[in-house]
């Protein structure tokens, strides 16, 4: 039987899939369904596609399955054999990425999780199969272009920052748990209006037009597949893209740009840039925008002090970590976009210093 769970160190992973002579496909799923048993059908698809070689980070919860994957073009036809033999997937969806890099993941992660998205609802009457309206490429542009309609982007705000929709309310938030209560307050007495709510491939806005019906929104829409969904149609269709800038993805790829249009500046400088990057210091990977000029002034890092870590010994960085609570006032973990500290303010005040 495959083993269950990768333990090799990621570095070694990386070079590998460098080292990669194979063509992958970057692929996303997902679908809410009931799945009796989750952590027998994580077991079951986790030795599956280790067999074919496939990567990706994949969520099953009795709600149903959310997947991001990166799958060898030669096993292609077996691994949709096998994902459809599932009853519960049978016939599912899958958005190919518009870029065409398969080396998007490297290795394979397969976790049960209490819900594939954490939403923080508690109301026991909310029903997530009663959805919105489905829109595709077309009806979202026909949509989009009536001043009436207001316009939602159900993501996060480092998503929002590098790419959205023109004239969308992007919520200042961190999480979807977070975005919820904050649109409902935005959308406050305009239960009647057309809104119309995207997302990266589907799976968030799904859930949120069930949660917006369910407090007494009556024309709600979403765009189907997600931005994901969206670039492949425009492309394909020949229209006009109403989405500027990147699809920020979570994979190795962080970003896939749909149109030419820079939104953002560099954390560090201010320069026009909408590259994410992760914070070289192992124990930081802080999310920023960083240029190319900072990147190689800072070593790729956020802060001085991150510059000054990631430049020690490796035995000595790891040792400086070891009994360090998470996220305690020790540690400079930062994960992800929880914290922002201001880097222009925090590189001006260093430089002051010196």
């Amino acid at each position: 039987m495959a083993l269950l769970i990768n333990r090799i160190d990621k570095n070694i992973l990386k070079q590998r899939l460098k080292e990669e002579n194979i063509q992958r496909k970057t692929i996303s799923f997902y679908r809410y369904v009931f799945i009796k048993n989750p952590a027998e059908l994580r077991d079951a698809l986790y030795a599956y596609w280790a067999e074919l070689s496939c990567f990706g980070r994949i969520y099953i919860a009795q709600e149903g399955i959310n997947a991001q994957m990166s799958v060898p073009e030669m096993h292609w036809n077996n691994f949709l054999e096998r994902l459809y033999s599932f009853p519960e997937f049978d016939g599912i969806d899958i958005k190919e990425a518009v870029d065409g890099n398969g080396k998007s993941f490297y290795k394979l992660i397969v976790k049960v999780r209490h819900k594939i998205v954490a939403d923080g609802i508690t109301d026991p009457t909310f029903d997530p199969s009663k959805t919105g309206t489905y829109l595709n490429a077309s009806a979202f542009n026909k949509a989009i272009e009536d001043e009436n309609t207001i316009v939602i982007d159900m993501r996060n705000h480092y998503e929002s920052e590098v790419g959205r929709f023109d004239g969308a309310f992007c919520p200042d938030a961190d999480t979807f748990r977070e975005e919820l209560p904050l649109v409902i307050q935005h959308l406050k007495g305009q239960e009647d209006k057309k809104i119309i709510m995207y997302c990266t491939g589907g799976i968030r806005c799904e859930k949120a037009s069930a949660y917006f019906k369910h407090n007494g929104f009556k024309d709600v829409n979403h765009l189907k597949g997600g931005i994901i969904q969206y670039a492949k149609e425009i492309k394909e269709q020949n229209l006009e893209s109403k989405f500027k800038g990147i699809n920020f993805v979570f994979d190795e790829r962080v970003g896939e740009r749909v149109t030419d249009d820079i939104l953002s500046k560099c954390h560090q400088c201010d320069a026009p840039c909408d590259t994410h990057v992760n914070c070289k210091n192992d124990d930081c990977h802080l999310l920023f925008i960083q240029c190319s000029s900072c990147a190689e002034k800072m070593n790729g890092c956020c802060t001085p002090r991150c510059v000054e870590v990631s430049k020690l010994p490796i035995e000595m960085q790891r040792t400086m970590r070891k009994g360090r609570v998470k996220n305690g006032p020790e540690c400079l973990s930062v994960y992800k976009s929880r914290l922002r500290p201001n880097l222009r303010d925090i590189l001006k005040n260093n430089l002051s210093l010196k």
